[in-house]
């Protein structure tokens, strides 16, 4: 009996394609503060670094939704 014996299929990740609306999905709940970076990004199929660009290209264009209490 070897209990200690581990397919090395089971620990990789399975690739994640990247499509737009994954990456809408991802960007959506980075925007709500649902997703963490890393959990997006894993989401998405892409890197750390790309996800945070993605993610910066998607704050230009979308307005912020809270209300400040100055204005």
């Amino acid at each position: 009996m070897n209990f200690l014996v581990i397919a090395k299929s089971s620990l990789k990740d399975p690739v994640v394609k990247t499509t737009p609306q994954n990456v809408q999905e991802a960007n959506e709940g980075l925007f709500n503060c649902t997703m963490t970076l890393p959990a997006a990004a894993k989401h998405c199929g892409v890197s750390h670094k790309e996800m945070k660009l993605t993610f910066y290209e998607y704050l230009k264009y979308h307005p912020s939704t809270y209300k400040s209490e100055t204005s």
